[in-house]
């Protein structure tokens, strides 16, 4: 049976991973696995449950039983997020969710049940899996690691943009603070803390198009395949 490929890509917010890997796996023909949307879905939950974030028995509960798939029908492009049954692919993306992911994603019980879902996802086929921590702790053995980074400025501009098109009312300076603040939090954390593999491509993507982000990774990954053919 031959083994199946994994492609690691992390980064902080804003750089552009799941637009990133969601393109690439429709080009190669990958298994796309978005950890950000598993957080955000349980800290959705978390929210719609009105659950204290300081209960873990309780958290430890609602991760184990609540049941996170993905819906590719559409195009990896459009992916929908399920969180037991219910298609929260846009609330998902909400400022309340966007303020508590982090806080969520760094109680350690919540990630070792969290770790345990994706890695078992990504046994089953070719997979692209991107967040905060997939080269250093879900996958370490992935065979293929990339870091995409930009300014915070750059960052805060897509993520502005991104939200104004959902049809909420931010502010620039508001959304750069909630993303500098989450930068904090994730590369402080105790737990997984956001950092580059020591074997990962950084690409700082802030003068990049997306598209020559793309050709960079699918060159890299391809070139990488025919040498083990």
């Amino acid at each position: 049976m031959k083994k199946t490929v994994q492609i690691a890509i992390d980064g902080p917010a804003g750089a552009g991973k799941s637009t990133v890997a969601k393109i690439l796996a429709q080009e190669l023909g990958y298994i796309y696995i978005d950890t950000g949307a598993m957080y955000r879905a349980l800290t959705y939950k978390i929210i719609k449950e009105k659950l204290d974030l300081t209960d873990i028995s309780l958290l430890k509960e609602l991760a184990e039983k609540t049941s996170i798939t993905f819906d590719n029908g559409q195009g990896f492009a459009n992916q929908l997020v399920y969180c037991d049954g219910e298609d929260v692919t846009q609330l998902i993306r909400s400022p309340g969710v966007n303020k508590l992911v982090s806080k969520v994603a760094s109680i350690p019980e919540i990630r070792e049940i969290m770790v345990l879902k994706q890695r078992n996802l990504s046994l089953t086929a070719n997979v692209i899996m991107d967040g905060r921590d997939i080269g250093t702790v879900v996958l370490p053995d992935a065979k293929y690691k990339f870091f995409l980074t930009a300014s915070l400025q750059e960052r805060a501009n897509r993520r502005l943009k991104e939200l104004k098109e959902k049809g909420y009312n931010v502010q620039y300076a508001g959304v750069l603070d909630d993303i500098a603040q989450r930068d904090l939090m994730d590369s402080t954390r105790d737990v997984a803390p956001l950092k580059p593999a020591r074997d990962a491509v950084i690409i700082d993507t802030s003068n990049m198009s997306l598209n020559e982000v793309v050709s960079k990774i699918k060159k890299i990954v391809l070139e990488g395949e025919n040498r083990a053919l």
